[in-house]
């Protein structure tokens, strides 16, 4: 069954998740080179305050706080993002069900499903209409 999504902010024939390619990566390059920036420049300091401590004995923590701050900040910049694969496997034959617009009543196309913000949509190749599907229940 296929029904209207919710009243939400949201573009037809996009996925609403992601960013466009261009603003995403220019965005990533950013927060890379000023992250490294500020590795450095707290690196840079936590060495000042560590030949600094022999005058001042507190100074070594100080140092310490600049050298665990760089490396957890550089830890965050080199993690790499998590991939999760869903994958369904089913023990027999399964029948599929035709999909049809609420609108135009025209079939729907399953290559055309996405799967925005953990929710299963579905737009209409002849009309536009983008809506969300809802498995019935089977009693």
């Amino acid at each position: 069954m296929v029904r209207n999504p919710r009243k939400t902010a949201f573009c037809p024939g996009r996925d609403n998740a992601k960013l466009p390619g261009n603003v995403s990566s220019v965005f990533v390059n950013l927060k890379t080179v000023l992250g490294v920036v500020a590795v450095a420049v707290l690196f840079m300091f936590g060495g000042i305050f560590a030949l600094a401590s022999v005058y001042e004995a507190t100074r070594l923590v100080v140092a310490a706080i600049f050298f665990a701050v760089g490396f957890g900040i550089l830890y965050y910049l080199t993690k790499k993002p998590q991939t999760i694969v869903q994958r369904l496997e089913v023990s027999g034959q399964i029948k599929t069900a035709t999909l049809k617009c609420p609108n135009c009543s025209a079939s729907l196309d399953a290559s055309q499903i996405k799967i925005i913000s953990g929710l299963p949509y579905v737009t209409c190749s002849y009309c536009g209409r983008t809506s969300e599907l809802v498995e019935e229940p089977k009693w």
